[in-house]
């Protein structure tokens, strides 16, 4: 598996599970087909911005980054009412939202702090996304699903 299906997978089990250690994070990895070693997996969770904190009932978990995020209270309706389409050109994004939305969805973007996405701009209502190097764009429409919490984002 890709690096980028790795960063996914960590993200996806971090979100769905209460992981107190890195130990147990590679066993729920391995368990889903994808070994990885305690030094690269230390390294991803660095570079995602994922860490330990206090879960609420007096231990600590591994918690994904940006629970602070207002952007979301900015967007109208659902979040992914604030995505109305979405192009590919030349290994660039453009996704389009109603006038005056683009700023807070590039915000969110940014915001969840993903690798794959190298960063945003935004004008009233365009945003361009800039994918890292040698992502696919079925990757970067994933990691978009995984920060909107929906697998309902139209495509162009």
């Amino acid at each position: 598996m890709t690096r980028a299906s790795r960063l996914i997978l960590i993200e996806k089990l971090v979100r769905e599970n209460a992981i107190t250690s890195q130990e147990d994070l590679l066993m729920l990895m391995e368990g889903a087909g994808m070994k990885c070693t305690q030094a690269t997996l230390s390294r991803d969770l660095r570079q995602m911005g994922i860490s330990r904190g206090f879960d609420g009932r007096g231990g600590y978990r591994y918690m994904l980054p940006g629970k602070e995020d207002k952007a979301s209270e900015l967007l109208p309706g659902t979040e992914t009412e604030a995505i109305t389409g979405m192009t590919w050109a030349k290994g660039l994004l453009l996704i389009n939202t109603p006038p005056g939305y683009a700023s807070a969805v590039a915000i969110k973007i940014d915001r969840a702090r993903r690798y794959e996405i190298a960063g945003t701009v935004a004008g009233d209502d365009t945003i361009l996304l800039i994918p890292r190097d040698n992502l696919s764009n079925e990757a970067i429409e994933e990691c978009l699903s995984t920060i909107f919490q929906s697998n309902t984002l139209t495509k162009k």
